[in-house]
């Protein structure tokens, strides 16, 4: 999703630069790294920009958008600019609802499913997050964002250790230089997480 940035808040954009896509996903992901917003499309960015919660903030941008959509509720990426505004002040179900009503006209896009994966992480519906992950991948196989953020989400979230160990190895599958947010190779991560699986049995 390579649309402008919107680097407004701790988050960078699948929709915005084409880099970036999971906030925080794993508390104590391993030994307590914390994973920055990592969405579709190319390595892993952080964003370095403060949070902005308040809708406020960006109101005339929300009130522009608003009316784009009721006078053309046609126009898929006036939905994902919608979603994404939702999405950087953390209204997690406005930004789900926006981003489903520009899938109900585009859905191929795998950048949006991706995004909508994280929100509904963040929303603790993590079945919901690896369906709409899966999605992404449906659409576009090689979607490595989607792919890691789903182990992400199976490993922390839903505690299927074997089926999150196993996106990350499809994820090598597609890449094997893939690298995780934080510089550790996936490869390396993958071998960390079997090794702790197996120690636990």
């Amino acid at each position: 999703m390579a649309k402008e940035s919107h680097n407004t808040n701790n988050t960078v954009k699948v929709s915005t630069l084409y880099g970036v896509a999971i906030l925080c996903l794993a508390a104590g992901f391993l030994g307590g790294v914390v994973f920055s917003i990592y969405k579709s499309g190319g390595a892993p960015v952080a964003s370095q920009a403060p949070a902005q919660n308040n809708v406020g903030d960006r109101s005339r941008e929300l009130e522009a958008l608003t009316k784009e959509t009721a006078q053309n509720p046609a126009n898929a990426n006036a939905w994902v600019e919608l979603g994404n505004l939702y999405f950087d002040t953390n209204q997690f179900e406005k930004s789900i609802w926006a981003y489903n009503k520009s899938l109900e006209i585009d859905p191929k896009n795998a950048n949006v499913w991706t995004d909508m994966g994280v929100m509904f992480r963040r929303n603790n519906q993590p079945q919901e997050a690896v369906n709409a992950f899966d999605e992404a991948i449906k659409v576009d196989p090689k979607h490595e964002i989607a792919r890691f953020n789903k182990g992400i989400v199976l490993l922390h979230d839903l505690n299927k250790p074997e089926q999150g160990i196993q996106a990350w190895e499809n994820l090598l599958n597609i890449n094997p230089l893939a690298m995780a947010p934080n510089g550790k190779s996936v490869d390396e991560l993958v071998a960390i997480y079997k090794k702790n699986l197996k120690d636990a049995k």
